[in-house]
Order: C-alpha cells, then structure tokens, then sequence
C-alpha cells in the first residue's frame, strides 16, 4: 500500500463518508509521518471543511496536517507531484471534483512513479466523478451506513465499501467500521439504518 496511487470515489451524497474512509487510510499508512492534503478552494463550501477536532475522534493528530487550498485541479496534481519528493511525508491527498482534462493518464502515471521513487502514498478523494483510465494501485467506492450503537455510544464510523479495482489482489464488497481508539477498520454488520442527511448547501 506504500508508494503507491489510490482513488477513492465518493457515492453521490457520501462526500463526508468519503473524507472520513480516506483520513483512517492515511492514519494507517502516514503513522507519525506528516500528511499533506490538498483540495480546491470551493471544496469547503462544497463539501464542508476539515475538522481538528474530528480528526482527533479518528485518531489523527492535526498539528500534523498540512492542508493546501488550490484554484483548479491542475494546481494540485502539479503541488502533489511536488510534495511527493519530501521524505518527510506519509502520505498525500488530492481532492478532485468531476472530471477535469488535467487528470488524464499522463497525470496519473506521474503520481505514481513520483510516489514509488519516494515511497510516499497518495490517495486521488474524487467527488461527482466517474472513475476513467488510471495506473491507480486500488479503486474503492465508499458510501457512509449507520453506526452500531451501544447505550448512549455514537459507535463507530461506518462504510459501505466496493474495491472495484486492485492490481494485485481481489476486489469485493464489505461494511467496515474505523475503530478510533485501534487506529484500524474491522468488519461490521450490513445494518443500513438512517445515516445523516446531506447537507443542503
């Protein structure tokens, strides 16, 4: 999983999930390196903004976050490119709305040398997007299912995820959960209950 590419497709409406299932990717594969993450500048307005304190909930440390506002897709693929030659880096997140022409096959194929050569990883987080031609390692599809609570327990974040893609492995359908405190996903049960509703702006 190090050193590699991996696209992460949001559901239509599972934006937040989305975020969520990437940020426990990253706190599994940047460990205590430093996490940098990349997305348009509208994407706040779009799909709510990054949250220290929900990250803390993750299990992630915000002081070790670096987070880039951009113009356009161009600029960050061409900002990841160039962080990925930082050792210090754990791992890279690129935001990415749609289907922009600078996300093409040379973009990706880019990303993924640039991440082996340095062994950093990144995760293209794609937002109303139809998956296209990558040399993406892994595709997942992710969508937020309600959480199995105890008492008054929040329980943990849950997903609904397909790997649709996977290079070296077999691809499948799970439920998982993140659990904060282990730092790691573990399987939960197909309960789909209601789950909080999109935000209206």
């Amino acid at each position: 999983m190090h050193g590699v590419l991996h696209e992460v497709f949001a559901a239509i409406g599972h934006e937040a999930a989305a975020t969520g299932f990437v940020a426990g990717l990253t706190v599994r594969v940047a460990a205590d390196k430093h996490l940098l993450w990349i997305r348009p500048i509208f994407s706040g307005h779009e799909f709510g903004e990054l949250s220290p304190t929900g990250l803390i909930e993750l299990g992630f440390d915000p002081a070790r976050l670096f987070l880039l506002s951009v113009a356009n897709a161009g600029d960050g693929l061409r900002a990841a490119h160039d962080a990925l030659s930082c050792v210090a880096l754990g791992a890279v997140v690129i935001e990415i709305s749609g289907s922009p022409k600078a996300l093409d096959m040379m973009a990706s194929r880019r990303l993924t040398l640039a991440a082996a050569q340095k062994s950093v990883t990144i995760f293209l987080l794609r937002f109303s997007a139809q998956p296209n031609a990558s040399t993406a390692e892994t595709r997942w599809l992710v969508r937020g299912v309600a959480s199995q609570t105890q008492s008054e327990d929040w329980g943990y974040p849950s997903f609904e995820v397909d790997l649709v893609r996977n290079r070296h492995g077999k691809t499948g359908h799970w439920f998982m959960e993140w659990n904060c405190n282990g730092r790691i996903f573990q399987s939960s049960s197909a309960d789909r209950g209601t789950v909080v509703s999109t935000a209206g702006n």
